[in-house]
């Protein structure tokens, strides 16, 4: 005759089973008690892509307002305003000490040059005479070289004016001032004043 399986051997299997689930917390405390102390790596800090952020950041943001209480349109509008005042009294201030700051700094590095475009003051250039055919004309080549604003290139360009030589005293390729004058003809608005070098 085959023996029936008593209670006490039923029960075993289920503590044995029991056994591992009540040593499952007694894991996860030492594997706590291991990352606390240092010993073990923590896990990799959670990549979000750049919207998921930004999801989160707004969410976050969201509901750390929820916690001010309700306003009404009149109060947001007197906040609003209170804004600009602030940032318009602080924009004041800072272009008025930048403006100090400027002007020291021109008065010590150098004096304020005359303005050429002043009201009666008369423009001043020197150039090359290019061509003397003209009975009391001469056509002057004015070459400017500035630097570009944006690619820091030297552009050099050049343009061409015709000036009043009373005693026909300069000739090609010497280097001229002349100053500006009312109207003498169609094209002459230029008046010789010095002949600075001449032509070798």
């Amino acid at each position: 005759m085959a023996e029936e399986p008593t209670n006490a051997d039923a029960v075993a299997p289920d503590a044995e089973a029991a056994v591992p689930e009540s040593a499952a917390p007694a894991q996860d405390e030492a594997t706590r008690a291991a990352s606390s102390s240092g010993t073990a790596p923590s896990p990799p800090a959670e990549v979000l892509p750049p919207k998921e952020r930004r999801a989160r950041a707004r969410a976050l943001k969201a509901a750390n307002t929820d916690a001010r209480p309700p306003r009404t349109p009149e109060e947001r509008q007197q906040e609003r305003d209170a804004d600009r005042r602030a940032k318009a009294q602080r924009r004041h201030t800072d272009r008025l000490r930048d403006r100090a700051k400027a002007a020291a700094s021109s008065s010590e590095t150098h004096a304020t040059p005359p303005r050429e475009h002043a009201p009666g003051v008369q423009k001043i250039r020197q150039g090359v005479v290019v061509s003397d055919r003209a009975d009391k004309t001469i056509t002057v080549r004015i070459d400017v070289a500035r630097r570009h604003r944006r690619y820091e290139k030297i552009v050099r360009t050049s343009n061409t004016l015709h000036a009043h030589d009373e005693r026909n005293d300069a000739h090609v390729g010497d280097t001229v001032i002349v100053r500006e004058s009312r109207p003498l003809s169609r094209s002459k608005r230029w008046r010789l004043i010095q002949v600075v070098e001449r032509a070798k």
